[in-house]
């Protein structure tokens, strides 16, 4: 049975109430106080204290102090007027339960359209943040794109300027060798008139013996090499030799390569990359570099550094969704939470990080670190210093130097032996 609470004074104003409740030897929350326009109540075990008030109030602008065994109200009234009493005096057990009900249901849909109001908040962030991001990064795609043009422009000219350069070099070439072919012919033509010029009428003997036919190999006449002079070779015809390549996906030769491991492979990303145009058709109108989780990653490191939190989490949920096997987003996304105050959700995040974490090596034991102190963090700052003492511990078995993780976790015991002095 609950211990009820009547040592509590009160007086008032012609617009507010001030209710000073002494709650002995226990430690009162908000967490503790349910208040509406008509129904107070504080409930701390063993101890409970409940009112029916005597007119309404504004229970939103109230106020509530908690400090030395005392919880005082400040408790505005709705119309200015003086009670006569603080409680709803003379009323029947049936009235004071419906009351009791109808603050109840009140407070359940006041909190339900709070969370509602939240949710749409939080979507109308998340969409404004997304535009801004998209926005900046068509700005960028747009200055990049301008200067690839421009140094095409550039390159452009100087191929075109170089390409007439050569074409002037080929064609002096070409004139110079005319020149001399042709001087080459007049040169031949000149040393056959000569040998005309200079050859003498032969004897009767001499004649014999210039026609006597010769046997041999390199036996030739005067007209045989004057014919050979005449009769100069046609130039080669041009062609083109085609040369084909084995079509590969891998840089490396298909003799040094093992197929079956590169079949699985291009299996793995075909199969990867019908999974995302299947699940983010969404997102189709995106580049393929923002379809990258480690390109998504690195912009929300960006985004975190620069203290925009909400971008940095919309970047990450994104790449958690192209690849969820990846430690480091869920990371990186506790953090954005812990900044944010999403408790939960960076206590999810670190677990989800921890489990990926697998097995324990060297290599990973910064990120296990890093998830073990940010769930702790989590878990201190909703009060649960059990949880987050053991998670505080178990970095420091992993990192049994670190100065900071061993200052934090001794406040945490210091915090611990406080309560339950307390208690």
């Amino acid at each position: 049975m609950p211990v009820w609470l009547r040592g509590h004074s009160w007086r008032q104003s012609g617009s507010a109430v001030f209710l000073s409740l002494p709650v002995p030897g226990v430690r009162v929350t908000a967490a503790n106080i349910f208040c509406t326009e008509r129904y107070l109540k504080v409930s701390v075990p063993p101890f409970l204290f409940e009112a029916i008030l005597y007119a309404p109030i504004d229970d939103t602008n109230s106020t509530a102090k908690i400090g030395n065994g005392i919880v005082f109200f400040t408790l505005y009234k709705k119309e200015v007027g003086m009670w006569e009493s603080l409680t709803l005096e003379n009323a029947s057990k049936e009235k004071l339960q419906y009351l009791r009900e109808n603050a109840v249901l009140k407070a359940h849909e006041k909190a339900k359209e709070e969370t509602e109001a939240k949710k749409v908040t939080k979507r109308e962030h998340k969409k404004y943040a997304l535009e801004a991001t998209m926005k900046l990064e068509e700005a960028e795609r747009k200055r990049i794109e301008e200067l690839k043009e421009q140094e095409k422009q550039k390159v452009t000219k100087e191929l075109e300027l170089w390409k007439d350069q050569l074409k002037d070099v080929e064609n002096q070439r070409k004139v110079q060798k005319e020149g001399q072919l042709h001087e080459e012919v007049e040169q031949l033509k000149e040393k056959k008139k000569e040998k005309m010029n200079k050859t003498n009428i032969p004897s009767e003997e001499t004649l014999k013996t210039r026609l006597k036919p010769t046997k041999g190999r390199g036996s030739c006449s005067m007209f045989s090499e004057n014919l050979k002079e005449e009769q100069l070779p046609a130039p080669r015809s041009s062609g083109t030799i085609k040369i084909n390549f084995t079509s590969r996906v891998f840089p490396t030769a298909l003799r040094e390569s093992r197929v079956a491991e590169e079949e699985e492979w291009l299996h793995k990303q075909a199969e990867a990359r019908r999974i995302i145009s299947d699940d983010l058709s969404e997102l189709k109108d995106l580049k393929e570099e923002e379809k990258n989780p480690d390109w998504l990653k690195d912009k929300g490191n960006k985004m975190f550094a620069t203290g925009n939190y909400l971008a940095a989490v919309n970047a990450y949920n994104l790449a958690v969704r192209l690849n969820n096997k990846l430690p480091l987003l869920y990371l990186n996304r506790a953090a954005c939470h812990l900044k944010l105050r999403n408790l939960h959700k960076a206590i999810e995040d670190s677990s989800k990080a921890l489990e990926l974490l697998t097995p324990p090596v060297p290599d990973n034991e910064n990120a296990r670190v890093k998830a073990y102190v940010r769930r702790g963090t989590a878990f201190c700052q909703l009060e649960l210093y059990a949880e987050g003492l053991q998670d505080y511990e178990a970095a420091l078995k992993i990192d049994p130097k670190n100065k900071t993780i061993e200052k934090d976790a001794e406040k945490i015991r210091h915090v611990i032996q406080g309560t339950m002095q307390n208690s």
